[in-house]
């Protein structure tokens, strides 16, 4: 089923909200992702056609953005902030050791499908690096002045409240 087809109701409040219709891109980009948890190439492709924009200009939007996603993941999106400020203060090395700790690679996710863990650009805490987003659906976390060892607590308590939910 089409996105235009599943929310036919919420695209025209949307587009009621705009003046330009390409200015509905990234509330349809939100769409898009509730449906599958990520932006699937023809999702971008039936948003640029509503828009009357070239799907490279749609990719481009969901590229640049660290809330969208054009890939499956884990259930939870941890993005581990790492530019210039944030590697002056340990960034770099919190990411490298969480992921040996995780036993994944920068863009993996665990082996349970828990966590997948990203290298992402400036979520405006530079002073309290090591930090880190975590992202489930539409609900985002952050977590600041972060060490390895409270990050893997962190995980083991998502890991026993996932558990508890699918019993």
């Amino acid at each position: 089923m089409s996105i235009a087809e599943k929310y036919t109701d919420e695209i025209q409040a949307i587009f009621a909200k705009y003046p330009v219709k390409r200015s509905a891109v990234m509330p349809l980009l939100y769409l898009a992702q509730r449906a599958e948890g990520y932006i699937t190439k023809g999702a971008m492709a039936e948003i640029a056609d509503l828009l009357e924009l070239d799907v490279t200009e749609v990719a481009a939007i969901v590229g640049f953005y660290s809330m969208y996603h054009d890939e499956a993941a884990g259930k939870y999106r941890m993005q581990v902030c790492t530019d210039l400020s944030c590697a002056l203060r340990g960034a770099d090395a919190f990411l490298e050791n969480l992921c040996q700790n995780l036993g994944v690679k920068v863009g993996e996710t665990t082996p349970d499908g828990l966590v997948t863990v990203e290298a992402v650009m400036c979520l405006a805490g530079c002073d309290k690096a090591p930090m880190f987003q975590l992202q489930q659906g539409d609900q985002v976390s952050y977590h600041e002045n972060m060490t390895v060892d409270k990050t893997m607590e962190l995980v083991e308590a998502l890991r026993k409240s996932s558990k508890q939910v699918d019993e």
